[in-house]
């Protein structure tokens, strides 16, 4: 049997995590088996779907380099991969489920299904629809058609079954179709329901697994149902874990990013990102913390998906990324980390020198060890960037007040002058020799230099911070702390 599997989101906003995870979790599996891997569009809630989502979410499949074999943009002989594009096929089997007696037009009111529905509750039963349409003769359905009622097509429940489903995260899974009641599968615009539409698009792009998220799996008895009143057998089903915040809670947007996007735009790797969500509920053998892609789809096997709750810890993610961003090159680290400075209007792509490249990269090479993700870069350019120290407060200006403060700054003015280059070499030198003529500790020596430089106690390195200042800036700098302090 040939592996076929497929993800297909509703293209109503950005692909989230927990989306991406399961495009992750099918696209591992089909590579692991030599199978085909498909993207479709589940469009058909007209008010909320969009060219524009579903162009976003598959650009982020890309961006994490999850490549689909079939399906949108790509083609394939089981299209359309739009549902809007195949509401031709689903009339075709509704009139099979009509015709075999496995469903029913029904003209029932909302007011009234309403009413049911209460009555239910009030009764202390799960609200469910009772089947007052379901032995309508052709007489009636005239009749109703003639006040003006436009139908919905319901599905036909057995009553008394057992439904098993055997899961291959979660086992056996049992429903009693008696607490479903006929539910909709087409409705009153001719618009297919999830339930139905997801399972003609399976058999008929010969969808052989569904491996889909923990949410789903109480939509599975109603689709069985379905396969069953088809003659066509189930795939075979895995449902994963939901993926919780911290706190133990489904993540919501009050936890903050959870949009693929947002982690892209924050300057996270895409190589980070997967090898974080592959470990979002699967657990591989071993201790191995970070793959690759391919090494994911070598080591990926189902049985090894957790039944529990993933916990999304930024920590863990930030953790990886920082892995990742040092087996990165500078020349790529400094395109990433360029759209987060240009917001402090550092040169463009467009307008950027070969020196100013340089400048870059280094800069990026200075900080890799503080930061997490790209974004972070723009809290320390102000320590390699323009003329303007930060004002110090606190610790910082006490610094500036020891009695040494000006004979230090007064040196390192003239070092500064006479050295040629500054370099990372030449400014630990330069320092050094001025904890040597000053006779002083080196604390005394370096930390009014770096308030003065920096407005701050702390930071990345002197000798990384004076090269990328540059001379110019390094001893406007420091003019500018002794006209406020030293005047």
């Amino acid at each position: 049997m040939t592996i076929r599997v497929r993800f297909a989101p509703s293209p109503t906003g950005p692909l989230h995590i927990g989306g991406a995870r399961s495009a992750l979790f099918n696209y591992l599996w089909a590579r692991k088996n030599n199978g085909t891997f498909i993207v479709r569009s589940e469009d058909t809630d007209l008010e909320r779907s969009s060219r524009k989502s579903e162009q976003n979410i598959l650009e982020a499949l890309r961006w994490l380099n999850i490549q689909w074999n079939e399906g949108i943009e790509v083609g394939g002989d089981h299209g359309p991969y739009r549902q809007t594009d195949r509401l031709g096929l689903y009339a075709e089997y509704t009139e099979k489920l009509i015709a075999g007696g496995h469903a029913y037009y029904c003209y029932c009111s909302e007011e009234e299904i309403e009413q049911e529905r209460q009555e239910l509750l009030a009764k202390g039963e799960t609200p469910r629809y009772l089947g007052k349409c379901r032995h309508l003769t052709a007489e009636q359905r005239a009749a109703l058609e003639i006040e003006g009622r436009k139908p919905v097509v319901r599905f036909r429940v057995p009553k008394g079954q057992a439904i098993h489903i055997s899961d291959q995260v979660r086992g056996d899974v049992v429903f009693e179709s008696d607490g479903i009641g006929d539910y909709v599968i087409v409705k009153s615009d001719g618009i297919p329901t999830y339930n139905f539409a997801v399972v003609v698009d399976d058999i008929t792009m010969g969808i052989t697994h569904v491996i889909r998220g923990e949410e789903h799996l109480s939509n599975t008895p109603r689709q069985v149902l379905i396969y069953q009143a088809l003659g066509v057998p189930a795939p075979e089903f895995a449902h994963i874990s939901l993926i919780h915040n911290s706190e133990g809670r489904k993540m919501s947007k009050r936890d903050g990013d959870t949009a693929v996007i947002d982690y892209q735009r924050k300057g996270y790797l895409s190589e980070a990102i997967v090898n974080f969500i592959a470990l979002l509920g699967w657990a591989p053998s071993g201790e191995k913390e970070f793959y690759t892609l391919d090494e994911l789809a070598e080591a990926f096997t189902l049985d090894r998906v957790s039944k529990s709750p993933a916990v999304f810890d930024r920590h863990k993610l930030d953790y990886i990324n920082t892995h990742y961003l040092k087996e990165t090159s500078l020349e790529q680290l400094a395109e990433l980390a360029l759209p987060h400075l240009e917001e402090l209007n550092i040169p463009s792509r467009e307008k950027r020198s070969t020196e100013q490249q340089e400048w870059l990269e280094t800069f990026v090479k200075a900080i890799l060890d503080k930061i997490s993700y790209l974004a972070e870069a723009k809290n320390y350019i102000h320590y390699f960037h323009g003329s303007i120290p930060l004002e110090p407060d606190g610790e910082a200006i006490d610094v500036l007040k020891g009695e040494q403060v000006p004979g230090v700054l007064a040196l390192f003015k003239r070092k500064v002058q006479e050295t040629e280059t500054l370099t990372g070499e030449t400014v630990k030198t330069l320092l050094k020799q001025m904890t040597k003529e000053l006779k002083l500790g080196g604390k005394l020596v370096y930390m009014p230099v770096r308030v003065a430089l920096t407005g701050q106690m702390h930071g990345p390195e002197l000798y990384d911070i004076i090269p990328l200042l540059g001379r110019e800036n390094v001893l406007g700098r420091i003019a500018m702390t002794e006209e406020r302090y030293f005047a």
